[in-house]
């Protein structure tokens, strides 16, 4: 018993220094950072900052453009590009209400799940999805801004297709040969399964952050959300330790950063070289690359304006929002990989299929 402890303790420290090889190109970060920081400088030009920080976060779309062909990358960056449009649509629509809000982010986490899953979308799969949902669900209600905001995102989009387009000509022979793309895959009683329990739970986050009153509750669903990516339940509690600790030290740097009264340039430049690393580490070390997405998602999601003035304030309700989040991610990876509570749900799943297909052959046998 002692041997596993300290086999898994010492696996578990080892996952927090060890950097992983990667096969990513140094060119796909920069064209991260050239998507999300094009809107968000126009943005700036414009005199519109807020506008163009909303803009930019529809520039994280470049990360599901596949190495293949050209016409299948762009054809599945244009397909994710208009979830991101209903992602926000629907996140804009429900914000009315706390309760609508929690119910309808979990059955389009659920779907968003599903649908990845079946489609294999490569990663970051069903998460920015979710993401773009949850910052949306907990903007205020203002429904005679649904249109405006709308237009902001899908020009981001629309820059961001247009941006990785022009990669996609430069790079065309190193890839024209590949066709690997959304590929459809047979519907199953496990992927049922694990999207009924990643809704539930990310719904419940959601609930939990209104319940407590935090301040910004979009980080507690997204932080579970990231956490149960995870491949397996160990790999989900790994991340859940990485994002927490990753969580903790990127707060810092932000607020040291933002302390410094930084202007609006400062900030825009600063969240292009932010997204630039982030991408580098992604790939490599999880726990690291947390570091620089908290102090990016701090700057892009709040502009600045809550930590350059009450930073102490500002760095206990953004830590305590994640430890929540992530410790509901690490309790919904248990039940998404626990194999006793999948067998009972399939047997139940395929119960009622047979019920509503007999259901079915008596109504047309006795009309």
């Amino acid at each position: 018993m002692n041997i596993k402890i300290s086999s898994g303790f010492k696996e578990n420290l080892k996952s927090l220094v060890e950097f992983k090889k990667t096969e990513r190109k140094w060119h796909l970060p920069v064209l991260a950072a050239f998507c999300v920081g094009v809107p968000l400088l126009s943005g700036l030009f414009m005199n519109q900052v807020a506008n163009g920080i909303l803009a930019s976060i529809s520039g994280l779309v470049v990360l599901y453009l596949p190495q293949t062909a050209i016409a299948n990358r762009m054809t599945t960056l244009m397909i994710c590009s208009f979830g991101f449009v209903v992602s926000f649509f629907a996140g804009l629509i429900f914000s009315f209400n706390p309760w609508v809000a929690s119910i309808t982010l979990g059955l389009y986490a659920s779907v968003m799940y599903w649908i990845t899953k079946y489609f294999r979308l490569k990663p970051p799969g069903y998460f920015f999805f979710i993401l773009i949902a949850s910052v949306a669900i907990c903007m205020p209600f203002q429904p005679d801004q649904i249109s405006a905001k709308l237009g902001i995102i899908t020009m981001g989009t629309i820059s961001t297709c247009m941006l990785a387009f022009i990669y996609s000509l430069i790079t065309l022979k190193k890839y024209s040969d590949r066709t690997e793309i959304i590929i459809v895959n047979k519907s199953s009683y496990s992927n049922i399964t694990e999207s009924i329990i990643t809704g539930l739970f990310i719904g419940a986050a959601l609930m939990l952050a209104y319940c407590l009153n935090l301040t910004n509750p979009y980080w507690v669903p997204v932080s579970c959300a990231a956490v149960m990516q995870g491949s397996t339940s160990k790999h989900v509690w790994q991340r859940s330790l990485h994002r927490i600790i990753g969580t903790f030290i990127g707060i810092g740097l932000a607020s040291a950063l933002l302390s410094t009264h930084m202007s609006a340039i400062s900030i825009c430049i600063s969240i292009v070289i932010l997204q630039f690393i982030v991408e580098m580490l992604v790939t490599r070390h999880y726990g690291a690359a947390i570091i620089f997405v908290t102090a990016l998602t701090i700057f892009m999601a709040e502009g600045g304006k809550t930590i350059d003035t009450q930073p102490s304030v500002s760095i206990y309700a953004r830590f305590l929002d994640i430890t929540i989040g992530s410790c509901i991610g690490a309790l919904g990876g248990w039940f998404l990989y626990h194999q006793k509570l999948h067998r009972n749900m399939h047997k139940h799943l395929r119960k009622t299929k047979i019920r509503l297909t007999n259901s079915s052959k008596r109504k047309k046998t006795y009309p």
